[in-house]
């Protein structure tokens, strides 16, 4: 299965399957500002989005992933910030071959490592994340302030 850069020209493909991420997480947008939003980041080139396509060129899933910098090894870092693949295409290994995109882009970067975080109740994607070598942090507690 074949997995690429995204660029402009997925956003036809991205769009849904971003508004698809959104629906898991309970994040209600309309596609407009969903396509409005990818077609931001591409244009500005703020974030790596990899998208995975079957053979016939159906669009399974995605990782985006934006830089970050790791003051404590003083290296850049990179936030695996979205992960889906469409439900159709789950427990087919696309999932696994998006997060490999994402670790050999981090490399390509000079990356010191990746950070991501998930819904605690996605115990399907904890599972994937920790048998290809993602350690949960026992150190760390994340919070959020909203801003809006």
């Amino acid at each position: 299965m074949p997995i690429r850069a995204a660029a402009t020209a997925d956003l036809d493909d991205l769009a849904p399957l971003f508004a698809a991420y959104l629906a898991f997480y309970d994040v209600d947008k309309n596609i407009t500002e969903v396509r409005a939003f990818l077609a931001a980041r591409l244009e500005r080139g703020d974030s790596a989005l990899f998208i995975a396509h079957d053979e016939r060129g159906g669009a399974l899933g995605f990782v985006q992933l934006y830089p970050l910098f790791a003051s404590l090894a003083l290296r850049p870092s990179l936030l695996l910030s979205d992960l889906y693949v469409a439900e159709c295409a789950r427990r087919q290994g696309v999932g696994e071959q998006l997060l490999e995109a994402a670790r050999q882009h981090a490399l390509d970067v000079g990356a010191c490592g990746l950070q991501l975080e998930t819904a605690k109740t996605n115990l399907a994607a904890q599972s994937l994340y920790e048998r290809l070598g993602y350690v949960r942090d026992a150190v760390y507690l994340t919070y959020w302030l909203d801003l809006t």
